[in-house]
């Protein structure tokens, strides 16, 4: 009888993956053991070599939906001991190698069912087992036990205690186990103060208070969310100012699939998403217009299904509601609150209720957002029910931490060859986000046992990041190194892909730190991991005020017309109405006497303009107001293409010209809107299809924020693959900021794997 040590890596802890070997081997008369560990799994299996063929050939068919199995190897050893049976060995912790960490996952059908017929468990709202619930918000250390999450503080009644051994039960070792005699509670308190502790009648008191019109502060898994009626305007307006969020649209729960499906036009990839483990935010195209108080200006709209029992239930106790808003609960700018005490502090005079349970949420982590693009649904905002997955590296990662970008920000550690990507976290400028950003990194080095060994940030100067790592690197004496944006937003998806040698690189955003000291954002490069070199761009057009100019669109297209026709440029009369003479002409003498104007080549920056030429947007209430109106007006429209000079495609004056005639000539500005996406395309595929023959590559990765405009990145993606190029789009990683921090790792870790290390210390 031969000894196999069968080693399984990936996502494989957490996720009932153990028991599904034990019922594997002893089904097939196997003996040995599997032992969960840092590492991975690892099954001990005495067996013949045909039997143990077979054994591994099914661990993949048996697996739990939730895991993931990215490697197995299989090694020979002699036997030194003979097993009568096959058993589950307990966890053990020993070295810093670190398996994934499975992401919290959506109440299951099989839990929604127990609560009616478990004695112990009717109606309990914590309830959960190995295919799903809390896991990385509550997690504190590997391996994954019990005691290092925060459900430590629970003692199991004897039932659960049962069920956790009992190796043929769902719920065997399922660690937040729990249930009305032993589990988390939830306490309600409204604005007298007075308290509730009975679950039933916290539901009705949340029901009621939501379908009678008021907004309710509710515990989630990933910290507090802010609940309304999402067909009372009035809920929402009041919900808008309590969260100083006045324009952004705002993300709605449906009860179900069927009441999502009445109100949305979901493809068969968006109801994939939505009803996925997951639960993603997805956006989706409204079938009519019906509430702009969720949504001004848009055709779309961000919806998610129930995904916690209390959401179920306060469905059940309400019918009359067919929708409540979702949105985390912080003030604009802030991060998502996960302790009790601040959410008391906050609301308890904002809201009617605050719903609270005393499980401590150790890891905050907001909604994650999905959008189909090119077919698949791909993440916008990274978060819960994705991190931490970690992504696979070619060369070895190992102690290196990246910082990531400034707004949409994420940050990456290295282990072995995985990029362990964090949650999103938000705009680093606000003090808040980079506490948090702060406290998640904290979190992660010591859950994955991360010790640093150098640290990458950004070329921008002046990024929140940049100097935070700058710090860090002084701190723990270990080389600091500068990554160029784009060529990091361009390494990202080398490594989702495991892409190798030269690729060209189409990245489309709205500020990267130049080579020459200007904002680049509308960039073709030839690139490797460890270099890269521009070989076109789209052209600079001074930004009059500087940031000002990202946050106020008017002033980007007063820069566009008269980079091309000077004073005499062609502003639309409703233009001047809005914007006034004096401002016109006081930003005008600024671009022509160079006053606080610094060039941009960003995409972003081109968008915005036309958006304010077209009366969309004049400013950008939040980030990429103007051109996601732009894109809303543009989707449904006739789509022609203006004439551009094939031999100079990013020559934009032609693109110009013919967008002011059609201004002049009374055209719809929906057929503005989208000849300009159709021209934008055109224009760039043209551009790279020409360097593509110059260059002799066929691969082109794309990347950047400016793409998760779906009309763009959509056409764009089919005219390169008719010109006979092989484009990549990030599936995994956000193509926005919140990507970058993949990028860096990625091209440090080539850096680091050749020799070639550009360190400024």
């Amino acid at each position: 009888m031969n000894q196999y040590h069968i080693h399984v890596r990936g996502l494989v802890q957490g996720v009932g993956f153990r028991p599904c070997v034990y019922r594997l081997a002893t089904g097939m008369g196997l003996h040995g053991y599997v032992d969960n560990s840092n590492d991975g799994v690892l099954v001990v299996l005495q067996a013949t070599g045909a039997q143990k063929d077979r054994f591994v050939k099914a661990l993949g068919e048996v697996a739990p939906e939730v895991a993931s199995i990215e490697r197995i190897d299989v090694e020979r050893h002699r036997s030194a001991v003979v097993y009568d049976r096959f058993e589950i060995a307990p966890s053990r912790s020993d070295g810093d190698d670190v398996t994934r960490i499975s992401p919290d996952i959506a109440i299951c059908p099989d839990c929604l069912k127990d609560r009616h017929r478990q004695p112990h468990r009717i109606d309990y709202p914590f309830i959960n087992c190995t295919h799903c619930g809390p896991r990385f918000t509550i997690i504190k250390e590997l391996p994954y036990d019990r005691g290092v999450t925060t459900m430590s503080d629970f003692a199991m009644c004897d039932t659960c205690r049962h069920e956790y051994i009992d190796v043929n039960d769902r719920r065997f070792h399922a660690q937040p186990i729990a249930c009305n005699r032993c589990g988390p509670v939830y306490t309600l308190r409204d604005r007298s103060g007075a308290e509730e502790h009975d679950y039933r009648r916290i539901v009705a008191r949340l029901a009621s208070v939501l379908s009678g019109g008021g907004v309710v502060a509710l515990k989630s898994l990933g910290g507090y969310n802010l609940l309304c009626d999402a067909d009372n305007e009035a809920s929402v307006v009041r919900l808008r100012q309590l969260k100083g969020r006045y324009a952004k649209p705002l993300a709605v729960m449906y009860r179900d699939e069927a009441t999502a499906a009445d109100d949305l036009s979901l493809t068969d990839e968006e109801h994939r998403a939505l009803t996925s483990w997951r639960r993603p935010i997805v956006v989706s195209r409204e079938r009519a217009h019906h509430a702009p108080w969720l949504n001004d200006g848009y055709r779309s709209l961000g919806i998610l299904l129930p995904y916690m029992a209390i959401h179920y239930d306060l469905f059940e106790m309400a019918p009359s509601l067919r929708r409540v808003v979702v949105t985390s609960g912080n003030p604009s700018g802030s991060p998502i609150v996960i302790a009790d005490g601040e959410a008391h502090d906050l609301f308890d005079s904002q809201v009617e209720l605050v719903i609270s349970y005393n499980r401590e949420i150790y890891n905050r982590v907001d909604d994650s957002v999905v959008c189909e693009y090119d077919g698949l649904c791909r993440p916008v905002r990274r978060a819960r029910g994705y991190t931490p997955e970690p992504l696979h590296n070619l060369q070895p990662t190992e102690g290196i931490l990246a910082v990531g970008a400034e707004q949409m920000s994420s940050f990456a550690l290295g282990k072995r060859n995985d990029i362990l990507l964090g949650q999103y976290i938000g705009e680093l400028s606000h003090r808040g986000n980079l506490d948090f950003f702060e406290e998640s990194v904290a979190h992660f080095t010591r859950l994955f046992r991360f010790t640093p060994r150098c640290v990458v940030c950004d070329l921008h100067p002046d990024y929140a990041a940049t100097v935070w790592g700058e710090h860090y690197a002084a701190e723990h004496h270990v080389p600091l190194y500068r990554v160029q944006h784009h060529h990091a937003h361009a390494v990202a998806v080398m490594a989702e892909y495991d892409l190798e040698d030269d690729v060209l690189a189409l990245c489309l955003d709205g500020t990267g730190y130049g080579d020459d000291c200007t904002i680049w954002g509308g960039e073709l490069l030839r690139c490797s991991r460890t270099r890269y070199r521009r070989l076109s761009h789209q052209p600079y057009l001074p930004m009059p005020g500087g940031d000002a100019a990202a946050r106020e669109p008017w002033r980007m297209a007063i820069s566009l017309l008269y980079s091309l026709y000077g004073e005499a440029m062609p502003l639309p009369p409703d233009f001047v109405e809005r914007i006034g003479s004096d401002r016109i002409k006081l930003v005008s003498r600024m671009i022509a006497r160079r006053i606080n104007t610094p060039l941009s080549s960003g995409a972003g920056r081109l968008f915005d303009a036309v958006a304010s030429l077209l009366g969309v947007a004049d400013f950008n209430r939040y980030q990429a107001e103007a051109p996601q109106k732009l894109e809303q007006l543009a989707e449904g429209a006739a789509a022609k293409v203006y004439p551009f000079d094939h031999d100079n495609p990013l020559d934009i004056s032609w693109l110009v010209v013919a967008l002011v005639n059609d201004l002049r000539n009374g055209v719809p500005r929906s057929e503005i809107a989208s000849a300009f996406h159709a021209t934008y395309a055109a224009m760039w595929c043209a551009e790279v299809a020409r360097q593509a023959v110059r260059q002799k590559l066929s691969r082109v990765v794309l990347s950047g924020g400016v793409l998760q405009n779906r009309l763009l990145t959509d056409r764009l993606m089919s005219l390169l693959r008719q010109a006979g190029l092989q484009p990549y789009l990030p599936a995994l990683v956000p193509c926005n900021d919140a990507g970058i921090a993949v990028g860096q790792m990625a091209v440090v870790a080539a850096w680091l794997a050749e020799g070639n290390m550009t360190t400024l210390k």
